[in-house]
């Protein structure tokens, strides 16, 4: 009888032998367990441990597993009820609480250097019936690229990440730090690692060193295109780049990227946060800047490079004004946190306006070309750490693309990006989520379930924070507990 694979139609060629690839490497390396994730509508990785004989079944009638963390927010409170008609997402196949059936890739098989005889693999989420799961964040990529796909076009974009490096002092780990259901644990409480506010300092990447030497020897060894290593504004502030990626493996390389990170961390007595601003005294706001760009797919050639005297080719002009006609709406997808608004402050190297502009850091669009230069692109500087990769790359690839479609032009490009009479971006997460409501754009791109989705998950948060905090100036007042207790070690 055929495997669930097999019947669902994805048991290729290829992907047979790519399982089986991995299972000489496997028995090559003595692998014991594998862990096989899916990321969730946060970004974050979930999954199980399997082990080989697991896997090797998985890889014919993939591995089942419940779709509950789907009904959790931030804080793991329930926002929908899987027990009524529907499963409270008005989708009968959803009801009770149902597994969804992991169908594991292959090609994102990686080695964990820093685990004992682990492997790690992403994995893809179907119903039981054989059809994508509409809410899982890698399937709405996956159409994203498709799209970019059948119009000629391959996606590339580059990673440019800010966190925070701490050393933990006090895990936190009494029972009334633990929190529950709604509640976050209490973080652990910890201090920096260096001082702050000597921009780019070599004496500070030297007193970090021996951590980041073992971070970066872990991430060569999972085979990551690691660019760069820079010490960043503030105290205990770390900047990572990478270099140019294609599609999927972009988003894939960044929820590694980000969990290695945090484990590598967690392992040596260290804490890595990917939360935009701590509630730490001279923390200061950290980014995700997306570098991106379209090749021809079938010659490689990046269709952005300029020719002439304008900033870009006609293609990637077109493209961002793509990204400026749906920066509102593409915002919570930017910027998917609470705190992530902290960042959206005039005279901050952050963006405060939907604003594009040659190479520029206040602007929302940073064009950086030369003509004749194939590094020619455009970096998308809203971004915050803690967003889900997946959400990001599929919102900025539809909108790119719907300005190619449509041959929006963009404009001049603007000389004093915070001075700029234009729209503004928003301001916190409930007007990023009201803006997004009226896209009929992102409805259609993400599909109506996942947007009426995200719109209820997200407004879950913002009602509890608002319950504890009231109405707070994310551009004024100072950031709060409840922010840091939220996203400060789950990020």
């Amino acid at each position: 009888m055929a495997g669930f694979i097999e019947r669902i139609g994805l048991s290729t060629t290829e992907y047979r032998d790519a399982a089986q690839n991995v299972l000489r490497q496997i028995e090559q390396a003595d692998i014991r367990m594998i862990r096989l994730s899916w990321p969730d509508q946060y970004g974050l990785l979930r999954g199980k441990m399997l082990s080989v004989a697991a896997l090797k079944s998985a890889f014919s009638s993939g591995s089942e597993i419940t779709m509950a963390p789907f009904f959790f927010d931030t804080a793991s409170a329930i926002v929908f009820n899987p027990f009524q008609a529907g499963g409270g997402f008005d989708d009968s196949e959803l009801s009770g609480s149902p597994n969804v059936v992991m169908v594991p890739d292959p090609t994102t098989f990686r080695i964990l250097p820093w685990a004992d005889r682990t492997g790690w693999m992403l994995a893809d989420l179907y119903m039981r019936s054989g059809q994508p799961f509409a809410l899982s964040p890698r399937t709405i990529l996956k159409k994203a690229l498709k799209q970019a796909s059948d119009m000629g076009y391959e996606f590339k974009a580059g990673l440019e990440v800010e966190w925070y490096l701490t050393r933990i002092v006090d895990p936190c780990l009494e029972p009334e730090t633990l929190g529950g259901p709604g509640t976050p644990a209490a973080p652990p409480k910890v201090m920096p690692v260096a001082k702050g506010y000597s921009y780019l300092l070599e004496n500070h990447l030297d007193e970090v060193e021996p951590l980041m030497s073992t971070i970066r020897d872990h991430l060569l060894d999972l085979g990551m295109p690691l660019r760069s290593i820079e010490d960043e504004w503030a105290p205990s502030q770390m900047e990572t780049t990478f270099d140019v990626m294609s599609g999927m493996d972009v988003a894939d390389t960044m929820v590694l990227f980000r969990n290695a990170v945090k484990q590598i961390c967690r392992r040596n007595g260290f804490l890595a946060s990917f939360m935009c601003k701590p509630r730490i005294a001279g923390f200061y706001s950290s980014g995700w800047h997306l570098h991106q760009s379209l090749n021809d797919k079938t010659s490689g050639a990046n269709l952005f490079v300029p020719t002439g005297k304008e900033a870009l080719s006609p293609t990637g002009l077109a493209y961002v004004a793509g990204l400026l006609e749906h920066a509102g709406p593409a915002s919570s997808f930017t910027t998917p946190t609470i705190n992530g608004y902290r960042r959206r402050r005039p005279y901050s190297l952050s963006p405060d306006r939907v604003t594009w502009a040659v190479d520029n850091r206040a602007a929302m669009a940073r064009v950086i070309s030369t003509p004749g230069d194939n590094a020619s692109r455009v970096e998308n500087r809203a971004g915050e750490p803690a967003a889900n990769p997946y959400l990001y790359l599929a919102s900025q690839i539809f909108a790119g693309l719907d300005g190619i479609r449509r041959q929006l032009d963009p404009g001049q490009p603007v000389e004093s990006p915070y001075e700029a009479d234009v729209d503004s971006l928003p301001v916190n997460l409930a007007q990023a989520l009201d803006t997004l409501e009226t896209s009929s754009f992102y409805r259609e791109a993400f599909g109506d379930k996942f947007i009426d989705y995200w719109l209820h998950l997200r407004r879950s948060e913002w009602q509890r924070f608002v319950a504890a905090e009231g109405d707070a100036d994310m551009q004024q007042d100072e950031v709060t507990e409840w922010e840091h207790r939220e996203y400060f070690e789950l990020m």
